[in-house]
């Protein structure tokens, strides 16, 4: 497929409608004066094969394509293009049945643009789809090079020069398909992300939502027929309790009025009793009263207190003793058997850095002969010999230019020995004007020096500093972290704190210097509940005395009433005067067991005196006696009851639940609202919350610490580092100062003259040893010539020899080295690891021996202490021993009397409680009664249904069988289905069964559009990979094709010189490719090396490589030869008339070389204001110069000239 025409109608300077026939099939070129109008005839045909990027056509915007931008009276601009068709191996896809194809583009001032294919209208996608399916991809143009273009081939990056492979190569159109082919799988990911979607927000909850309101309907029918039973049943009974109720009551009212006389007839019998017992009890209590036995236990208490922590602690110090020693000992064995091991590996890695040092140095030396020798072997084998550069040349070449390197080294010892003594004139000179200048320069020199000196001296005071970089920021920023969690703590304890602002007891230091420490707070913070199940027991025992504030006496409470400002009543515990003991342990033995004699399954961990449960500490026990010594906590108000009602007990009580039984006699209880916690249950909160504020608190005060310090560090640095800054800009200026004066400028020509004469000299001995050498070449070769056929033949073997050896050894060393590489990496890591470990034995070490020390200090102190303490104990202990003996008697006494004055006591309350209980029950049987008897009349008359069916109440097997159905349950049951009932009245759906139904039907209609979505998706998957691999052989292929043709047409466009396409180092062909040019052995790093006209024939190589793989039927040339010469221009030219013949060539020059070449040649002018173009047609086998062309004598008549009339011209004037 080729332009046979091109038809232009207001097209930039195509005014009227031009029309340009004759184009050849081949090679045509298009030339003429600057501004005629030949480019834009390039810009027609990239405007029809829809060029997107204007700026190719150099235009913004569409409207400038129109004649003088629409301004000339000419409102839209239309090019028509003709290609032949006739070549059906080139034909466009779906158009082979037209022998030609008519493209055109028209575009309209104001933005209108529209495409017609054989005049039939088109979009911009199936033009776009007929062009690239030959080759022609407008918006990725290989075959397009226009002005600048050459530049912009050699700049491109890796992946635009593959993607010209790719169009070479046909992948384009794949892609493009492959592109829309994703986007649909986007679409179907896009559909499948919605229904699931759906499916979650609003099928699947909605599903959910009718199940459960089915099962709700379903519910609610049961528990309505259920409620309905229930009622009845409980009526029944309620009918037959009332008639039992109704006989009974008047036995019952005889036999309690008979009670109550005995009961009060005992009553004054134990009153007298108790009367006489008490005034006995009175006066022994008076002579055991005396205080001497309190002072003895008191002083008993405190010295066995002291004796425990002194004892405590000098065990506690012989153990830590001991464990340090033993540390030590482990940590010194350990620390030697490091450093054995240690000084072990050492020498390990010494020697094996030696070896490995030595095998690559070897392996190196061994590649290079392998190359060499390889190298060698195929010269050799292509019947040519190595030069001493590595090149391959005959032997006469060979003998040629080891003459002509001794020529070139007598001439080069000329020339250097003409340069030495010249330089050494200029020296003797120079030098002798130094000593004019010398004075100034050395004061400054020496001014110099000293600056440097104090340079010096002042980086290693600041290396000496110990402060780095940014450490001060670093504090800051730290500091900064640990106030805002300080700050968190802070908001989440005084959250916790202020739920129970019971326990905040605040107040101002009563007096100057006042110990805070002498008040540890409210009871409630000084206790640790041990199982929290007994929270609510603990906070009923204690009641407003968890409240209370504990001091250490009563002078600090008395400062505190008198000048603390409290701001409410507090109770306050002195510690000092709290006298309150906790219940004996007899008692407590005694409820532990008294459930079991009753047949309770009450043991020990059910009954617990409530100090038990708590923890505290020593100092405040005095206060804990008091709040919890004298109440016990009890399972269930079953062991409640029996424990303080017994004799021998007659203490108060409390529940798990918080039930409170009194001896006296009073009961107290009831229900705790629903889901609220206690202030015991929170403490251990707000204690965690308090340690970690406080341990927050600690480290804040630390890190001042070291924010201070680093802060000073810092102003050090500071300051050091300004005088280094001042110093090294003085150091600048007086340097920049020398190198500026005439003695800095002479001493510098000095020096630069010396290394002339130095390298001249180097460069003489060179040549003279290549002279020698080429002199010994001559002779080898001339000797080489006469006995060619032998010695190659003993060279060739010679050669393979050396070949197999060398590459043996390599192989060989290569393994070694990998494997001396491989231990040294691994000794390294042993030796740094090892190393650590020592380093840290030795702090180790020199911590435990300090502890050490301090450890005996303290056990020696501690020691003298525990003897004292034990003897003072033991003193105190004999005379509270014989007080006790004394007392122990009379207390006998006391008891047995007491006993019995607490069981007189128990019967009389028991007797009282009895009296109270039988008047109540009294005239609980007479209202009865009479409730009896009206509650039977009331139901005869509400339930009708109760006469007909009342002979069946409590019968068995009957509907109103109390044997089965508990009637106590049923009410409660009842109340629960109602409850239950309305609740479900509310919310019941009674469409729930047919909306179920419709919802899980088109839930099931979107999982099958799901699963069509999925397969859908998965079979583009699979087209896609296919496409791919298919593409990716095929860029292959036309990679190794391209570059081989590259190759060859550069070298041929440049001998001498190759060419290659690679791809960047780490990557393969299909990520990108690169061009790389050479010389010789030699590779050019960048393009850049090259020159302009140089560059210009690399990538008319590559483009003309390109075309020899997979020719586009058209390729358009826009002055690509302006920066090459004549000769390289005509070789171009001839190239592209003779070697390329599936391509049509359309080219735009100003050099004769290259359109002499041309079939058919196309002259542009610029007359009176529009463009006009002439044909010319050429000898295809005759170069035609330019001044026979310009002469007008032409081959060919044909003239495509469309000229303005003279009435016309007027009147364009007259309208201009």
């Amino acid at each position: 497929m080729y332009i046979k025409s091109i038809v232009l109608d207001g097209f930039k300077s195509y005014a009227q409608r031009t029309e340009i026939t004759g184009f050849d099939a081949l090679f045509n070129a298009i030339t003429g004066l600057n501004g005629s109008g030949k480019s834009n005839i390039l810009d027609s045909i990239c405007f029809v094969l829809g060029i997107s990027n204007l700026h190719h056509v150099r235009a913004t915007s569409l409207q400038e394509l129109v004649y003088k931008n629409g301004q000339a009276g000419i409102t839209k601009a239309t090019v028509s293009i003709t290609f032949d068709n006739s070549d059906a191996d080139q034909c466009p896809f779906g158009y082979s049945q037209y022998d030609e194809i008519v493209v055109t583009r028209q575009v309209v001032v104001g933005g209108r643009n529209k495409y017609m294919i054989n005049g039939i209208a088109a979009t911009n996608q199936k033009v776009a789809d007929l062009f690239q399916s030959v080759s022609l991809n407008i918006n990725n143009p290989h075959f397009l090079i226009m002005q600048g273009r050459i530049t912009k081939v050699l700049n491109m990056k890796p992946p635009e020069i593959l993607s010209m492979i790719e169009e070479a190569a046909g992948t384009r159109l794949y892609q493009s398909k492959r592109e829309s082919a994703e986007k649909m799988i986007e679409k179907k990911e896009s559909k499948v992300r919605e229904i699931d979607s759906l499916i979650e927000e609003e099928t699947a909850p909605k599903l959910e939502r009718l199940k459960k309101e089915r099962d709700s309907y379903i519910e609610y029918q049961k528990i309505v027929r259920e409620i309905e039973h229930l009622h009845k049943l409980h009526i029944a009974w309620q009918f037959v309790c009332a008639e039992k109720e109704k006989g009974s009551s008047a036995q019952l009212l005889s036999n309690i009025q008979e009670s109550i006389k005995q009961l009060q007839d005992r009553c004054e019998e134990i009153n007298n009793l108790v009367q006489i017992l008490e005034s006995e009890i009175k006066e022994r209590e008076q002579q055991i009263n005396n205080g001497e036995s309190t002072e003895l236990e008191k002083d008993l208490s405190e010295k066995q207190q002291a004796d425990a922590v002194s004892s405590s602690n000098y065990d506690e110090s012989v153990k830590e003793i001991k464990s340090q020693n033993k540390r030590l000992k482990e940590l010194k064995k350990h620390l030697s058997d490091d450093e054995a091991v240690l000084n072990k590996k050492k020498v390990e890695l010494d020697h094996n850095t030696e070896a490995n040092a030595t095998a690559v140095r070897q392996r190196q030396e061994v590649k290079e002969a392998f190359a060499a020798a390889q190298k060698k072997f195929q010269t050799e084998s292509a019947g040519l010999a190595s030069n001493e550069d590595g090149e391959d040349a005959t032997l006469n070449d060979q003998l040629i230019a080891a003459k002509n390197a001794i020529s070139q080294a007598e001439t080069d010892i000329k020339n250097c020995q003409m340069k030495v003594k010249h330089s050494q004139d200029e020296v003797k000179k120079k030098r002798a004007d130094l000593k004019k200048t010398s004075t100034e320069y050395d004061k400054d020199k020496t001014n110099l020096d000293n600056i440097a000196k104090q340079i010096s001296k002042l980086q290693e005071d600041q290396k000496k500093m110990d402060y780095t970089e940014g450490s001060l920021e670093n504090v800051r920023d730290e500091r900064a972290n640990l106030v805002r969690q300080a700050e968190v703590l802070q908001r989440e304890y005084n959250s916790l704190s202020d739920r129970f602002p019971s326990l905040q007891f605040d107040y101002v230091d009563p007096v100057k210097n006042f110990d805070r420490r002498k008040v540890r707070g409210p009871v409630a913070k000084l206790i640790q509940v041990k199982d929290v199940s007994t929270s609510t027991a603990l906070e009923v025992v204690a009641g407003g005395r968890l409240y209370n504030i504990v001091v250490d006496d009563d002078k600090t409470a008395q400062q505190l009433l008198d000048n603390g400002q409290l701001k409410k009543k507090y109770t306050i515990l002195p510690l000092n005067k709290l006298t309150a003991k906790p219940v004996d342990s007899r008692v407590i033995s005694r409820a532990k067991s008294l459930c079991l004699l009753h047949g309770l399954q009450v043991g020990n961990e059910n009954v617990n005196l409530a100090l038990e449960l708590v923890g505290y500490e020593k100092h405040v026990e005095a206060a804990m006696a008091h709040v919890f010594g004298n109440t016990f906590v009890c399972k269930n108000s079953e062991a409640a009851k029996k424990v303080t009602f017994d004799k021998q007990i007659m203490r108060k009580s409390v529940t798990l639940e918080g039930d409170s039984f009194d001896p006296a006699g009073t009961l107290t209880g009831g229900s705790r609202p629903q889901g609220s916690s206690g202030i015991l249950s929170k403490l251990s909160e707000i204690s965690d919350v308090s340690a970690k504020l406080v341990e927050q608190k600690q480290k804040l005060l630390e890190l001042d610490g070291r924010l201070s310090a680093a802060t000073k560090a810092y102003e050090s640095y500071s300051k050091l580092r300004q005088q280094l800054a001042m110093k090294e800009r003085e150091f600048e200026l007086l340097q920049n100062k020398l190198k500026q004066t005439t003695h800095g400028a002479q001493l510098d020509h000095i020096e630069k003259l010396e290394e002339t004469i130095t390298s001249e000299q180097q460069a003489i001995e060179t040549a003279k040893k290549t002279k020698e050498a080429s002199i010994k070449k001559v002779a080898e070769l001339e000797h080489t010539i006469k006995n060619a056929k032998q010695l190659r033949e003993q060279r060739l073997k010679q050669l393979e020899q050396e070949m197999v050896k060398t590459k043996k050894e390599m192989e060989n060393l290569e393994k070694k080295y990998a494997k001396n590489e491989q231990d040294s990496e691994t000794l390294k890591l042993e030796v740094e690891t090892l190393e650590k470990e020592v380093e840290d034995y030795k702090q180790q070490i020199e911590h435990v021996e300090q502890d050490l020390v301090e450890l005996e200090k303290k056990s020696a102190e501690y020691k003298d202490v525990v003897s004292q303490t034990k003897a003072a104990v033991k003193e105190i202990e004999t005379a509270l021993k014989t007080h006790r003996q004394q007392l122990s008697a009379w207390n006998k006494e006391i008891n047995s009397k007491v006993m019995e004055q607490k069981k007189l006591k128990q019967e009389h309350t028991d007797n009282k409680v009895k009296l109270e209980q039988l008047a109540h029950d009294i005239n609980n049987a007479k209202n009865s009664g009479n409730n009896a008897a009206k509650e039977v009349e009331n139901l005869l008359i509400k339930y009708d249904w109760i006469a007909e069916e009342k002979q069946f109440f409590g019968q068995q097997n009957s509907a109103y069988d109390f044997s089965q159905n508990d009637p106590k349950e049923t009410a409660r049951q009842i109340s629960r289905l109602q409850e239950k009932r309305q609740g479900l009245e509310r919310n019941v759906n009674m469409r729930a069964m047919t909306m179920l139904d419709q919802a899980q039907s088109q839930h099931n209609d979107m999982l099958r559009k799901r699963r069509i979505l999925l397969q859908d998706k998965e079979k583009l998957a699979n087209i896609i990979a296919e496409l791919n691999e298919k593409k990716n052989i095929a860029v292959e292929k036309a990679y190794k094709q391209v570059n081989k043709d590259f190759r060859s047409i550069f070298s041929t466009l440049l001998p001498g010189a190759t060419a290659k396409l690679a791809p960047p180092e780490g990557a393969s062909c299909l990520d990108g490719l690169e061009v790389k040019v050479g010389f010789g052995d030699v590779w050019k790093e960048t393009l850049t090396e090259l020159s302009g006209g140089q560059r210009s024939l690399v990538a008319l190589s590559l483009i003309l490589s390109m075309l020899r793989f997979k020719p586009a039927p058209l390729y358009i040339l826009d002055e690509v030869d302006a920066a090459l010469d004549l000769s390289h221009t005509q070789n171009i030219g001839q190239m592209l008339r003779t070697h390329f013949r599936n391509s049509q060539f359309v080219v735009v020059s100003l050099k004769d070389g290259m359109f002499n070449n041309a079939n058919v040649l196309f002259r542009t002018q610029f007359v009176d204001g529009v463009s006009t173009v002439t044909r010319y047609t050429q000898n295809p086998h005759k170069k035609v110069p330019l001044s026979e062309k310009n002469s007008g004598e032409t081959t060919s008549a044909v003239t495509v000239k469309t000229k303005l009339s003279a009435e016309s011209a007027k009147r364009k004037k007259v309208q201009t």
